[in-house]
């Protein structure tokens, strides 16, 4: 989702609705707070979002018999060693959006895009415009899950709209971290977010001391300053590349991806600290603001997304139309990004109801490209892309308008497949717990993660190997 606090993109942040869009029908919506499937998936359980969270859930991450999910108020911890009793463990007050999540060994990583007076749990906001405020990103001890402890905390130019974990190569592996952190969005008056911000921070984490943790590096991706933008009104307009959204790294093949802002590029990433840009790619018709990246198993496709309207727009109707607020998918090719096809969802959604392609992961099927994924209130959809070039959905879920929140705020920020089932984070209405039984998914069923950071992707066993992308 679009950073709440600089509202500065031409797309704008939080879209009203549009003048002279017209309904969806309703005979095709399904009632507020109906649930409706397809009849491969089945609901296994919800969990409310705990009440001590005032705001809206965001980002998860998974570690063993554990899920953790963001929220821009803190972050809670859930017991999921049996997914139909997923209980609720402990929650953690820290506000400061988006408090997206990762976690590595006994250590959670938080990012926070929201400017504040300081970098502690009890912080308020406070204008970038002011030298002292603090953003970046925010360390807890997880070892003692009952009670997480806040160990340390980065500052970032620009704060930390999302961050993506990278383990050391080799000997290194076991002494450092790197967390790559996405930002964007600089204004001249911003003393610690300045007018350019082509770059990302990169923060190496000493692993035996962890609060060492400190930025290392602060390489420039856009050297030429990217993609300058469509400034038009929305929903026409195209954003100017000033910093990434999001990084998805495969370290095991030495390849990132990143989804920023104007355009998506490739990365080489062997030398951790010195990401190298491979290939960029631009799409001035349909893409309004890249918004995330996946790979493929094999590393020789990327889907990309585009949130139109920053997820707070309705999207998923004919006025928009099939190609906008979609995914793209682009196949690999002696390093350069080909475009093979678009995908959104079929089914019509109300015009109260925020929706476009948002957060997702693969599911681990041998042999075929199978991704869950987000949609806001268009809900959580399936999608083969084994042939890129025709993306076909196999099973979804969704909810009738969330009429528990204002309009055109709710649904599912993530979904995301781990060790056999399907887990949704809703911004208002808690933690869902899915399952699919379908031949073309029941393998993924056998393959057991010791976790899952979906901006960290690492492989599962596939008829291919090698380094596909080359």
């Amino acid at each position: 989702m679009l950073s709440p606090r600089r509202a500065l993109i031409v797309l704008g942040a939080a879209i009203a609705l549009v003048g002279g869009v017209l309904p969806a029908q309703a005979a095709d919506i399904p009632a507020p707070g109906e649930v409706v499937m397809s009849d491969n998936m089945r609901q296994v359980t919800n969990v409310p979002k705990p009440a001590a969270l005032a705001d809206i859930n965001t980002d998860m991450a998974f570690q063993d018999n554990y899920a953790y999910v963001g929220n821009y108020y803190g972050f809670s911890i859930y017991d999921i060693r049996r997914p139909s009793r997923t209980s609720l463990v402990s929650t953690v007050i820290c506000p400061g959006g988006q408090m997206d999540v990762s976690v590595y060994g006994d250590l959670l990583f938080a990012a926070v895009d929201s400017s504040r007076n300081n970098d502690s749990c009890n912080s308020t906001g406070q204008s970038a415009t002011i030298k002292e405020s603090w953003e970046g990103v925010r360390i807890f001890d997880i070892s003692d899950k009952a009670n997480p402890k806040y160990i340390k905390s980065v500052e970032t130019n620009c704060g930390s709209h999302t961050l993506s974990l990278v383990p050391g190569k080799g000997h290194d592996r076991r002494r450092n971290l790197y967390v790559y952190v996405s930002s964007y969005s600089p204004r001249a008056d911003f003393p610690d977010c300045g007018v350019p911000h082509d770059k990302i921070s990169i923060i190496k984490v000493p692993l035996r001391n962890p609060t060492a943790a400190a930025v290392a590096a602060t390489p420039v991706l856009f050297p030429d300053g990217g993609n300058p933008g469509v400034p038009l009104p929305y929903p026409d307009g195209k954003s100017a590349t000033s910093g990434c959204h999001d990084i998805t790294v495969y370290a095991e093949k030495d390849i990132a991806a990143g989804a920023c802002m104007g355009e998506g590029i490739l990365m080489d990433i062997s030398d951790r600290l010195n990401p190298r840009v491979t290939a960029t790619v631009r799409d001035d018709v349909n893409f309004a603001f890249w918004h995330s990246a996946t790979f493929n198993n094999r590393g020789n496709k990327v889907v990309f997304t585009d949130e139109l309207g920053g997820g707070g727009a309705a999207t998923c109707n004919t006025v928009i139309g099939p190609n906008r607020g979609a995914n793209a998918y682009y196949d690999i090719r002696r390093g350069q990004l080909k475009f093979k096809s678009y995908f959104k969802i079929p089914r019509p959604q109300a015009d109260t109801e925020n929706c476009v392609a948002h957060n997702g992961s693969l599911i681990p099927v041998k042999g075929k490209d199978i991704m869950v994924q987000a949609w806001y209130q268009g809900g959580i959809s399936i999608v083969d892309f084994t042939d890129s070039a025709r993306p076909k959905e196999i099973g979804w879920y969704e909810r009738g308008p969330d009429n528990t929140a204002p309009a055109l705020s709710g649904g599912f920020w993530s979904a995301y497949y781990y060790n056999g089932h399907i887990y949704g984070s809703d911004f208002n209405l808690g933690l869902d717990v899915l399952s699919i039984d379908d031949r073309r998914t029941d393998q993924a069923k056998r393959v057991r993660l010791d976790s899952l950071n979906p901006q960290t992707q690492t492989s599962y066993p596939d008829r291919g190997h090698g380094h596909d992308h080359d």
